[in-house]
């Protein structure tokens, strides 16, 4: 017979699973053990409220029931977010009764022993909570506000996390993480459109004459091209805006920003490499190109140094 417990805890390593398929190293081993930990269960946290946000949850309703939601609601997304964003708020008071999702109980003692405030946290919610009403953006201003809620959260409670956060530090972190959240717009242009979203600004669509049927096509044409081009350049001026943190702490955190700069450059690379055509699927990078990125970051970093 299966244990009950390992049965309630499978959706919730179903969700951590997932840091393998990310750009970027989330947890990688060289880290200190508690550094892990906490790294973990804040990417187990941001997984799981996009997961609800994107109708990806694991099958079984698991996760709704954890959350207190009527099996006839589980499929209404909002529903979904506002228990979990109820239950994330008992993280942060101590007095009351314990979260009761697994990964949220997962998370209490990263954010007693870290001071980690809500808001990060909220941000990554209220982002969700966007994505149910707003489906297109008209300007890269537009965008890059979402991208605050979205992925800028996520940098910042890495520096929190590793007692490294300073305004410059920060400032830096939130250009390295917009340009990771417009990366991953750009693989997932063909999966964002099956969801009816758009993350590609509508006056740049506009200026290179991009149609929304040009992006449900199977492969792109110019135009599609060289709007992604566009795009890309965007995210990798915002990379290099943001370089100068890996370059600004020392020991395995440096590697570990290194990473993610490099996670992002390489992604990059691999969009470049497909012709920009990202529309038959996801450009992906290879790990010998993750790791000559990683080199060169480092390599920028310790001559700034």
């Amino acid at each position: 017979m299966t244990d009950p417990s390992r049965r309630a805890q499978a959706p919730a390593r179903d969700t951590l699973d997932k840091a393998a398929d990310e750009n970027f190293p989330v947890a990688p081993f060289f880290l200190p053990r508690a550094w892990r930990d906490d790294l973990m269960a804040v990417y187990g946290y941001s997984r799981l409220v996009d997961d609800i946000g994107d109708g990806d949850l694991a099958p079984g309703g698991a996760d709704a029931r954890h959350l207190g939601v009527a099996p006839g609601q589980a499929e209404d997304r909002g529903v979904m977010l506002d228990a979990f964003e109820a239950d994330l708020r008992r993280v942060f008071e101590p007095s009351g009764p314990a979260p009761s999702h697994p990964l949220l109980r997962g998370l209490v003692p990263t954010v007693r022993r870290r001071s980690l405030p809500p808001e990060p946290f909220l941000g990554l919610v209220a982002a969700n909570r966007q994505d149910q009403l707003v489906r297109r953006y008209e300007t890269y201003d537009d965008l890059l506000a979402y991208c605050e809620l979205s992925a800028n959260p996520v940098g910042r409670l890495v520096l929190g996390i590793t007692g490294t956060a300073t305004p410059e530090r920060l400032r830096h972190s939130d250009a390295v993480c917009t340009a990771l959240q417009i990366v991953e717009h750009l693989q997932d242009v063909a999966e964002d459109l099956g969801r009816d979203r758009i993350y590609l600004p509508a006056e740049d669509m506009k200026r290179f004459r991009v149609g929304e049927d040009d992006l449900a096509a199977a492969t792109a044409n110019a135009s599609v091209r060289t709007l992604i081009a566009f795009e890309a350049q965007r995210a990798r001026d915002l990379l290099d805006e943001g370089a100068p943190l890996v370059g600004s702490v020392t020991g395995r955190l440096r590697l570990l920003l290194a990473g993610f700069v490099a996670g992002g450059r390489a992604a990059l690379a691999s969009i470049a490499a497909a012709g920009h055509d990202v529309l038959p699927g996801p450009p992906k990078p290879t790990k010998p190109r993750l790791l000559r990125e990683v080199g060169a970051v480092l390599r920028s970093a310790h001559r700034e140094g």
